[in-house]
């Protein structure tokens, strides 16, 4: 046997066996940092499972990759309502506001506990107010609703309306998967829900993100039983959503779910981030060649997201919103 071989035969070994303990093995399947970008950006979040850990807090970069926690990583809203705690923030800009919207659940409670949402609106990203639930208890057929997860909203151009979705789950039948519906004109509730997209294979669907980019509507969410994020397509948002024959994206080696998929200010270039829950760490991929379902790992020192974030969002804002928030107190 030649040197060559061995030693081409001592490298594929070792990457299986550090595959299969997990460690991630990069080598030329990894993109460097993209120094066109010149964008800001405010991550919204929560850090844990306790109580406490369970209220969002926001984190600023100038780059897209690099984050610093704002408050010390403490929270900037202190919940009212509900169960006084939430999970799963989305942030986004809406008639000349910003709002967020979460999953309104204490997992104390037991993941089958939660059938709300919780929202509020700003000004100007640093005082939240009108604090509000939005509780599916009260909506029609969805009286044994569990599991109201991760709430997301877009505005749908061909409705003129903004809609919300989430991943849904009744205790009278334990399916869960993508619903939505419409928000009313002042953001305090919602119309009829209807399915958004419910796997083939009946496993369970959470955490969706939608990206729209050049007619398409990419529809990402996290496939319960793999543990990986998956993605199907459309050209309308309410679908029907089509399913690829690879549906799995994730170049994470762990357990993954929420993910954040965001574009680079100046770039073609689309981050995802995801929460690699099981070791408390947040794993990022970028795209490759203009592609929304190509997509390459990003070295772990090229990126800074280590202060135990748990499943968020993402906001690009201005320069004078980055200062602002840089020297805001709460």
């Amino acid at each position: 046997m030649s040197r060559k071989l061995i030693i081409t035969l001592s490298v594929i070994m070792c990457v299986v066996v550090l595959a299969t303990i997990g460690i991630s093995i990069y080598f030329g399947l990894t993109t460097g940092k993209d120094n066109g970008n010149d964008g800001y950006y405010l991550f919204c979040y929560f850090t844990g499972n306790k109580p406490e850990e369970e209220r969002v807090r926001f984190a600023l970069s100038s780059n897209g990759y690099d984050f610093t926690p704002l408050n010390n990583n403490e929270a900037i809203i202190q919940q009212t309502l509900g169960t006084l705690s939430m999970r799963d923030p989305f942030i986004f800009r809406a008639n000349d506001k910003y709002y967020i919207i979460a999953t309104d659940m204490k997992s104390e409670l037991g993941w089958n506990s939660n059938y709300a949402m919780v929202m509020w609106e700003s000004a100007d990203l640093i005082t939240w107010t009108n604090e509000r639930i939005i509780d599916m208890h009260l909506h029609e057929g969805f009286e044994h609703a569990c599991r109201v997860w991760a709430p997301q909203v877009i505005y749908d151009d061909a409705a003129s309306k903004y809609m919300v979705y989430w991943s849904n789950c009744l205790d009278t039948d334990w399916k869960t998967y993508l619903v939505y519906a419409y928000l009313n004109d002042d953001f305090t509730d919602i119309g009829e829900v209807k399915t958004l997209y419910q796997p083939s294979s009946s496993k369970d669907a959470i955490d969706g993100d939608i990206i729209y980019e050049n007619g398409t509507y990419y529809l990402y969410y996290k496939d319960e039983k793999e543990g990986k994020i998956c993605y199907v397509y459309s050209n309308t948002l309410t679908g029907p959503y089509i399913e690829p024959d690879n549906m799995n994206i994730t170049k994470s080696l762990k357990d993954v779910e929420g993910s954040c998929m965001y574009k680079l200010s100046g770039t073609n270039t689309y981050l995802m981030i995801m929460d690699e829950f099981h070791n408390h760490k947040y794993f990022m991929q970028a795209t490759t060649s203009n592609s929304m379902t190509s997509f390459k790992a990003v070295r772990g020192y090229e990126y800074n997201l280590d202060f135990s974030p748990r499943h968020g969002s993402m906001l690009q804002i201005t320069k004078d919103e980055y200062d602002a928030l840089s020297t805001a107190k709460w």
